[in-house]
């Protein structure tokens, strides 16, 4: 029996939520990645306690805030990373933005590999270097890495740096460690530092596991960063709590220094005590977390199945950001979207924002009770319909 009711429709209003602070009031947004189930319980715990000391001063980040990242990793995955190669950060895309700066020089080149989280391309082009978009291949309805196009790209004199994304959002792929070994390869091989995004890594699908970067070997320890936060696992983004691991202490040193240069290294007074939480009572949580997900991943793809064949699934590893291939309605997600949202108050993120490869695709977020995500997919049904009446 479970312990936590994910069903539970919590209303969000009049929190100065980024996803529900809408525009009208029928509408259902279902594109940013943000859980609508309650947190982690340990993690209001932690927070209610420190609230009550009723002072919020300056922080510091204990060896208990190392300890619950290395037993976690440790006790999930196989893999303790050491306790000085962890550094707090305010959040994993200031970290993005913070490597770009202090890794790179203006006008160089940061790869990524599209259709992927398109904050990638803001912590690039903000900091004035360039996107070398190395699409991943779509195939027999999966997404794979072109390795000989991956090569080419890396192979560039202007590009010094990889943004990889493990778990990928929004492919929903886990790459297998012959795939990351191979990336991390040509890396070292092309002088190009790779700067991991893990974010997504406890959200796999049961039965399932994700492999960190940088436990596949030692080449790919010594020329990486990895990102991680307790963020999107245990939906606490706001409390802004990441962490970045990088095992080579010279590469370490630049890292720490760019963060700490660009003010974004300290904890604010709820941040630590949170992520010690969830990563260390957060377990049994996170399970029914993942089977929760897991059935509205089936849920989604029956109910596509029986009411909108045309609109295919990809399948999902990891995440709860379901990636629809729209084809059979549109070559421009865009124009989909914005007709969804203006005529069923749907919000969905369209793929082109994604890079290339994204134009035929929408991203669903279906973290959130299954009354919810139901009216949304009938809602994308109509919709859809509509749609190609009205062409």
């Amino acid at each position: 029996m479970s312990r936590y009711d994910f069903d539970a429709v919590i209303d969000r209003s009049g929190t100065n939520s980024l996803k529900w602070d809408v525009s009208h009031p029928d509408e259902l947004p279902l594109w940013v990645a943000d859980m609508d189930f309650l947190s982690c319980p340990a993690v209001t715990d932690a927070i209610l306690k420190r609230a009550e000391r009723g002072i919020f001063g300056y922080s510091i980040v204990p060896k208990e805030w190392h300890e619950a990242y290395q037993n976690w990793w440790h006790g999930h995955y196989g893999f303790r990373p050491e306790a000085d190669s962890l550094v707090f950060c305010t959040g994993v895309v200031p970290a993005l933005s913070s490597m770009v700066r202090k890794l790179t020089t203006p006008a160089e080149k940061v790869l990524i590999q599209t259709p992927v989280y398109n904050i990638f391309f803001n912590s690039i082009l903000n900091q004035g270097r360039f996107v070398i978009e190395s699409p991943l291949d779509y195939r027999d309805g999966r997404y794979f890495i072109n390795f000989e196009r991956l090569e080419k790209d890396l192979s560039d004199p202007q590009c010094t740096m990889m943004f990889l994304c493990n778990p990928h959002n929004p492919a929903g792929r886990i790459w297998t460690r012959e795939e990351l070994a191979e990336i991390g390869r040509l890396c070292a091989k092309h002088g190009v530092i790779v700067v991991s995004d893990e974010i997504h890594c406890d959200l796999t699908a049961p039965g399932t596991s994700y492999i960190p970067f940088a436990s596949v070997n030692s080449e790919c320890a010594g020329n990486s960063v990895t990102c991680w936060s307790p963020g999107k696992t245990f939906n606490m983004a706001g409390l802004n709590s990441a962490a970045v691991m990088i095992p080579n202490p010279k590469l370490r040193y630049k890292v720490e220094r760019g963060l700490n240069t660009d003010e974004c290294a300290e904890p604010n007074a709820f941040a630590v005590q949170a992520a010690i939480a969830a990563y260390t009572e957060g377990d049994e949580w996170l399970q029914e977390l993942r089977a929760y997900l897991q059935g509205n991943r089936e849920f989604t793809v029956k109910y596509l199945k029986e009411n909108l064949p045309e609109i295919y699934p990809v399948p999902q590893d990891a995440t709860y950001l379901m990636w629809l291939d729209v084809s059979a309605f549109t070559d421009d997600s865009r124009r989909l979207c914005g007709f969804l949202k203006d005529e069923h108050h749907l919000w969905l993120s369209h793929g082109s924002q994604f890079g290339s490869g994204g134009e035929h695709f929408v991203r669903l977020n279906t973290a959130c009770p299954g009354k919810i995500l139901e009216e949304a997919l009938a809602r994308l049904t109509a919709g859809c319909l509509n749609f190609r009446q009205r062409r």
